[in-house]
């Protein structure tokens, strides 16, 4: 096979894999996508008495760049530089898997190979998706986002679940038209075809009978989600007066409220004018929140924030604390949500998935001695406060509680479970999208969410600032939603959920088998490179 072909083959795999993160594509293409790159990788693997295996890192590189780019492209328009971090971090660690599976099945033959593959995949996800520095986006399984109706089993696996089914599928096909292509027949490799064909088709089955079975229990509270749309970049950060901006807001939600209305939601980061912990309650901001909902006595109103707390002493600050200059006083600055209600317990709830680069800095334990050099330089060095639990709001009256999954906190399915097991019967998700534009971004983000309805089964209440804002059911079916970038208000009626999905009490329990067997099967191939230079 000659480079020129190999070079398409590998270019076909990352083309075929981005469909699944725009809306008008599908993840069933992902169950065949990998298999030009698995023809390279077996032509290097039948040629290795001649081809080194560094030459399948390098085409794998050509598969997972134009992947990454092609679908995600749009950070660009918030941060040129963690575009370029991102995509070329993604291919160097996806490219590395490839190799290390392709070092594994040159040494120990294609099934221990296969099995690599398919550990070595697991863990790269799970472990990158928990690390300091995360981007989870491509997981793979996430490319069923647009298609609900064929993985409502994630209330069994989460999304790893959907990895698996990715990785299974591709291996099988890419045996099976091998042989196919070598024997011009399917004969022998029967039931092979058999497992793959049932591998595709019994989810599918299962899934849509659970789709259109699938009750909710009748426990609705009617929900008010405003999508203000206020500029991030020109408006939302001190280009117009924070009393304009609850202008906006209050008078969407007038729009559609009753005095039947239980919950009113505005997205991330609504209130940004100076709140301070010991101040909260004198905010003029949150004071009209709070006259707003004299007129709705049983509302709650939850929203975004910025806030900050002062360290009475210095020697208790969090690795992320600021000084204030000019002082010895230490405080935590938090990306978070509250709750105000009939009580006068502002109910608080700070963000703990940070966006690497610009909402923290990765190990700042460690990394504190750049401090002083990025101040000299004209830049700050800082990163939000978090907290290391989750815990809901709940509403006063009825104990109904609700997970606030702050933006980038989204794409994380175990990570949302805890909200779940703390007493969460709804998941509202304010965020704040309009950092990327009119792209593909905000979409996918919005997709995540489904995700995470299915998982969960719990209806979701999204408001973003710019959009999309929506209804999600426990079936993941997006029940109403805005358009992107207009002023916007929605109202509906869904239902909370108190009972847990397997998913919720046992997590990412696929990934984390897979971590043992990668251990195996890494040193199997160890010891037999061992025993092979001894021959």
């Amino acid at each position: 096979m000659k480079k020129f072909r190999l070079t398409i083959y590998a270019l076909l795999s990352g083309l075929l894999l981005t469909p699944a993160w725009f809306e008008w594509g599908t993840g069933l293409i992902l169950l065949f996508a990998f298999v030009p790159l698995l023809f390279v990788e077996d032509y290097l693997y039948e040629n290795r008495q001649t081809d080194r295996s560094y030459k399948s890192f390098l085409y794998a590189i050509i598969t997972f760049f134009t992947w990454n780019l092609l679908t995600t492209w749009w950070i660009w328009n918030a941060t040129e530089v963690g575009m370029f971090l991102a995509i070329i971090v993604n291919t160097m660690l996806m490219s590395l898997i490839l190799w290390i599976f392709h070092i594994t099945k040159r040494n120990t033959g294609y099934g221990p190979g296969y099995f690599g593959l398919i550990v070595y995949w697991l863990v790269y996800e799970h472990f990158y998706m928990n690390g300091e520095i995360n981007w989870p986006w491509l997981n793979l399984g996430n490319g069923f986002m647009y298609d609900i109706h064929v993985i409502q089993w994630y209330d069994i696996t989460g999304t790893f679940g959907g990895t698996l089914w990715v990785l299974l599928s591709n291996i099988l096909l890419f045996l099976l038209l091998k042989h196919l292509i070598a024997h011009h027949s399917v004969k022998g490799k029967i039931s092979l075809l058999v497992i793959w064909i049932l591998l595709i088709i019994l989810p599918v089955i299962g899934s849509l009978i659970r789709f259109y079975t699938y009750k909710e229990t009748e426990n609705a509270r009617e929900i008010v989600v405003i999508q203000p749309n206020i500029d991030p970049y020109s408006e939302k950060f001190g280009g117009m007066e924070a009393s304009r901006q609850m202008d906006i807001l209050l008078n969407l939600a007038s729009l559609k409220a009753m005095a039947e209305t239980d919950y009113f939601v505005a997205p991330e980061t609504f209130i940004n004018d100076n709140v301070w912990e010991h101040n909260m309650k004198v905010n003029a901001s949150i004071l009209r929140m709070y006259d707003y909902l004299k007129d709705y006595p049983g509302a709650k109103f939850i929203t975004g924030l910025t806030y900050y707390e002062i360290y009475s002493d210095p020697a208790s600050a969090s690795p992320t604390a600021q000084t204030i200059q000019g002082t010895s006083i230490m405080y935590d600055s938090y990306n978070a949500a509250i709750q105000l209600d009939s009580t006068d317990h502002i109910q608080i709830y700070k963000k703990s998935k940070l966006v690497v680069g610009v909402e923290k800095m990765p190990y700042p334990q460690y990394l504190g001695f750049l401090r002083k050099l990025t101040i000299r330089l004209g830049g700050t060095f800082r990163s939000h406060g978090t907290q290391d639990y989750r815990n809901c709001l709940f509403a006063p009256d009825d104990s109904i509680g609700v997970a606030t999954v702050i933006c980038y906190e989204s794409v994380f399915g175990e990570f949302v479970t805890d909200y779940v097991k703390a007493g969460a019967n709804y998941i509202f998700v304010i965020t704040n999208d309009g950092w990327w534009g009119n792209t593909p971004g905000h979409r996918q983000h919005h997709g995540f969410s489904c995700l995470r309805a299915i998982e969960t089964r719990r209806s979701v209440a999204r408001s973003a600032n710019t959009g999309i804002s929506s209804f999600i059911n426990q079936k993941g079916e997006i029940l109403i939603r805005t358009e992107y970038w207009v002023p916007d208000v929605l109202k509906a009626e869904i239902n909370a959920n108190d009972k847990f999905t397997f998913y919720v009490k046992h997590g990412d329990y696929i990934a984390e088998t897979a971590y043992f067997f990668a251990l195996i099967v890494l040193i199997y191939t160890i010891v037999s490179i061992i025993l092979n230079k001894r021959r």
